[in-house]
């Protein structure tokens, strides 16, 4: 075991928030995804690291590898980014800390009993019961926030607000099928424009602006699968660094994991 050791379930985007923070605080650091994640957000998501081997974002490094060689790589200060699902990395390597940043919404399987101090992103989780803190994601005065007894604000399922606009800035997949891009991470595009394509059926933007994030080509989705998301701030936005909402919840979960470590928190 290497001391301090902290997994992280998940690899997307608020994931890879949380993984900089903790990384940059001078943790080591393991992530677990699936084989092949549905993240949009790719530039700024470690779980990129699995489809191209491995992935920077703000200059901290993630390498794809496997159970085995994990340990090794959290210990030369990368990144190490696992496919597994399951979990099965938590009980070979026994880490100090387990943080849930699936961000399922809902809880698919985290417990307490899987670390000395469990952390959980979002709604879906009862701090104090199922882990020891949840951290709040919902946009708002609340953002970040440490939870110890109770639960994170229910999902709505309608998307925060960013420059006037919320569920106009997602699309979703119109039918099944496997999905292939045309447009990239960074492209300014207008409303009505086709960013890609669920087998012959099109996926039209609904607002115009910079597309931020969008799935990886040759996934099979579901009807009304998350597919990309534009903000509508244009050219001012940086596809390329961790979002603010990122950086905050960031902060939340390394405030409880400091805590944990040298403070009075439990």
């Amino acid at each position: 075991m290497i001391d301090r050791l902290i997994i992280i379930r998940g690899a997307g985007d608020l994931a890879t928030g949380t993984a900089i923070k903790l990384h940059n605080a001078g943790f080591p650091l393991i992530m677990l995804d699936i084989e092949k994640p549905t993240v949009i957000r790719r530039t700024v998501s470690f779980a990129q690291a699995l489809f191209d081997g491995k992935t920077s974002v703000e200059g901290v490094c993630a390498v794809r590898c496997s159970i085995e060689n994990a340990l090794e790589t959290a210990r030369k200060g990368l990144v190490a980014v696992v496919a597994d699902s399951e979990g099965k990395t938590i009980e070979k390597l026994r880490p100090n800390v387990v943080v849930d940043a699936i961000i399922a919404k809902k809880n698919l399987g985290t417990n307490k009993k899987m670390a000395p101090f469990t952390v959980a992103l979002g709604p879906g989780f009862v701090a104090g019961k199922d882990v020891d803190a949840v951290i709040e994601t919902k946009r708002g005065h609340t953002l970040g926030k440490i939870i110890t007894e109770g639960s994170a604000i229910p999902n709505t399922g309608i998307p925060g607000i960013i420059g006037g606009y919320g569920k106009e800035r997602v699309m979703h997949s119109p039918c099944e099928g496997v999905f292939k891009g045309c447009r990239n991470i960074g492209d300014l595009v207008n409303a009505g424009d086709v960013i890609g394509y669920v087998g012959d059926t099109p996926v039209k933007t609904e607002i115009a602006g910079k597309l931020r994030g969008i799935l990886s080509d040759g996934l099979y989705v579901p009807e009304h699968f998350k597919l990309a998301d534009v903000d509508p701030r244009g050219e001012q936005t940086d596809h390329t660094t961790c979002s603010d909402k990122a950086r905050t919840i960031a902060g939340g979960v390394l405030e409880a994991v400091m805590n944990h470590f040298y403070g009075d928190f439990s």
